[in-house]
């Protein structure tokens, strides 16, 4: 998995498997680098908080607009979006930066990426800070209990064909802005039709089996999870047995905060990732 583009700063592409991917590149070029990967329904816009933080510390950021949500980079196929491709893109990232090792940040869906390249690639991950997401064994766990099965239900929703996208493209921004998400107009903008929705949805349906797998190979970087105790989405019970699922040097953190950790909490995160990076 090689990138074939060149990153410089500020606003660039990368190229991977015939894709073309955005990617907010920034801070000293020289510095260590550290992965940015956003969840839904955002993009790398997500980080902008947090991004200025980490280079203030000598630390340069890559934060890309995944798969699905490039434009050129949104492949038709369900099965584009299984977990290894998407692995497989931050892959191709770090070797376009020509960075053979990386600090690894992910929220959202890009926690489940992050927990995922760091479980398959652990040589590649000199640390990993993940927001949010809990690892996916471990959520899997909480599923079999009421509390986090009722914060899930969508899931199993998006896994329909078409009408998913074609719901939310009406939706999305009074869904967004009901639930205070920052970045709301932003994000009702950009995927504002059902064609610019398809991409972000199939991650949900590629990739089911990311909350039914109870075992995986417990991940051996040093980790640090950053939870909010107001997070709709994600209950306490898959946050508590996150820890079962790292052998490597592992801290929680938790706030008294939502889901939206990049935009809200922007000073937690940053000093929970340069606390890890040190």
């Amino acid at each position: 998995m090689t990138g074939d583009g060149a990153l410089g700063g500020g606003m660039d592409t990368f190229r991977h498997q015939g894709l073309t991917f955005d990617v907010r590149d920034g801070g000293p070029a020289e510095g260590e680098v550290v992965l940015l990967l956003h969840g839904f329904p955002q993009d790398a816009t997500s980080w902008r908080h947090v991004e200025p933080l980490l280079h203030a510390a000598g630390l340069r950021t890559l934060a890309p607009d995944q798969r699905g949500y490039s434009p050129g980079a949104a492949p038709r196929a369900t099965a584009a979006y299984r977990l290894p491709a998407l692995v497989g893109d931050a892959v191709a990232l770090a070797d376009a930066a020509g960075a053979r090792r990386v600090h690894v940040v992910g929220h959202d869906w890009g926690g489940a990426v992050a927990w995922g390249l760091a479980t398959a690639l652990p040589e590649r991950v000199a640390s990993l800070t993940v927001l949010s997401t809990p690892h996916p064994a471990a959520l899997a766990r909480a599923l079999r209990g009421p509390d986090q099965l009722r914060r899930s239900w969508y899931i199993a929703a998006f896994q329909a064909p078409v009408l998913p996208e074609r719901i939310l493209a009406r939706r999305l921004g009074s869904l967004l802005q009901r639930g205070q998400v920052p970045g709301a107009e932003h994000y009702a903008r950009r995927f504002s039709t059902p064609q610019s929705l398809r991409g972000p949805v199939n991650w949900y349906r590629a990739n089911p089996d990311l909350v039914t797998t109870t075992r995986s190979a417990p991940v051996s970087v040093p980790t640090t999870y950053v939870w909010g105790t107001r997070d709709a989405a994600l209950g306490p019970r898959a946050a508590e047995l996150t820890a079962g699922q790292v052998a490597g040097e592992y801290r929680f953190v938790a706030l008294d905060a939502d889901h939206w950790l990049p935009e809200r909490e922007a000073d937690a995160v940053a000093r929970a990732i340069l606390d890890r990076v040190r």
